[in-house]
């Protein structure tokens, strides 16, 4: 069984035994893996922690899924993941669902250091399930998606639109505004929300600028680049690159709510205009490198644009958290955590 990650570089990458280094928990949102298998014609397994006593290491909502050949995503660390793949490959035979218990009321033979008791739901998704079908197209039409399940039985809706009803379920409201992932007890259902995959546009070419786009690959997070009147070859192969004016840049990026926009030029007319163009968007989460001292005219020359007081407080400048870093992996390190904090991702 192959192990998978963002860069065929990561330890583990082909390792007959991929638990001896699990780089298959790298790929924390299971989407690419779930597209993945979906083109190959493979079933696949996916397993949900569902809910937690005491402290461990993932969150409700924390996700793993397993094929015959592949694995992505983890669910503790590292102390059942090899159980829960073999209690998959055998789902993956014979269909049917299984309630997996580790800790208190699990197999004796798989400890838990932290002590604690976590509760997983395994479902078996054949290549053509239909749920798995509109997950997929709901994260790329960018949309919200409600995963609900009760192992067996499965839907997945747009998160924003009306009630969901059914003859098996109705989708309480409080799945839609509460906890990221939530369950109803008896009869046993999942209710799990999935936001798109967060997505960066980075404005600029320095090398603050270039940490980001290659630390953000690492990351497994789409990435833009957009600067006006930039060479004509992006910085690294396959980079989503834009060289021509920020409003055409925009217009066909679509920044929503769950985009971040990370103006990164010391260019004093370019920041300018690329905040008033992030500014009027949806994006979730708009920074700007530069010191404090910049911040007054930065906000007197938006205000003179037309923005009010809380528009323009909505810039996050300087940009990323203080961790008194100067170099430009420091920065970017500051401006992904800030971004991270910032911008609602999959469970």
């Amino acid at each position: 069984m192959r192990s998978m990650s963002p860069s065929d570089e990561t330890p583990g990458a082909a390792l007959e035994n991929p638990f001896d280094w699990p780089a298959f928990g790298l790929e924390d949102d299971i989407r690419p893996a779930l597209a993945r298998a979906r083109a190959e014609g493979e079933a696949s397994a996916l397993a949900t922690l569902f809910a937690v006593e005491g402290g461990a290491p993932r969150s409700v909502g924390a996700q793993m899924l397993i094929t015959p050949s592949r694995m992505a995503g983890f669910l503790s660390g590292g102390c059942i993941e090899a159980d829960v793949a073999l209690n998959a490959a055998e789902l993956i035979k014979v269909g049917g669902r299984r309630f997996l218990v580790y800790g208190s009321g699990g197999p004796a033979d798989i400890r838990l250091p932290c002590g604690s008791r976590i509760d997983i739901l395994l479902e078996r998704l054949g290549p053509h399930d239909a749920a798995a079908e509109d997950l997929l197209a709901l994260s790329a039409a960018r949309r919200p998606a409600l995963w609900i399940s009760d192992g067996l039985e499965r839907r997945c809706v747009d998160a924003e639109a009306q009630a969901t009803s059914g003859p098996w379920l109705e989708a309480p409201e409080a799945a839609r505004s509460g906890p990221a992932c939530g369950r109803r007890e008896t009869p046993f259902a999942l209710f799990r929300r999935c936001p798109p995959p967060l997505r960066l546009i980075l404005v600029g070419g320095d090398p603050v600028a270039l940490a980001v786009l290659r630390m953000a690959r690492e990351m497994g997070v789409t990435a833009a680049l957009v600067r006006p009147k930039g060479p004509a070859d992006p910085p690294f192969p396959g980079v989503d690159y834009f060289r021509g004016d920020l409003d055409a840049a925009f217009a066909v990026l679509k920044p929503d709510p769950w985009t971040a926009v990370a103006v990164l030029t010391h260019d004093l007319d370019q920041e300018h205009e690329a905040l008033s163009v992030a500014l009027k968007s949806a994006a979730g989460y708009v920074g700007a490198l530069g010191s404090r001292r910049r911040a007054p005219e930065r906000n007197r020359r938006l205000e003179a644009a037309g923005f009010d007081a809380r528009t323009i407080a909505l810039v996050r400048a300087p940009i990323g958290l203080a961790i008194g870093g100067k170099t430009p992996w420091e920065i970017a390190v500051s401006i992904l955590a800030e971004v991270v904090a910032a911008v609602e991702r999959p469970a």
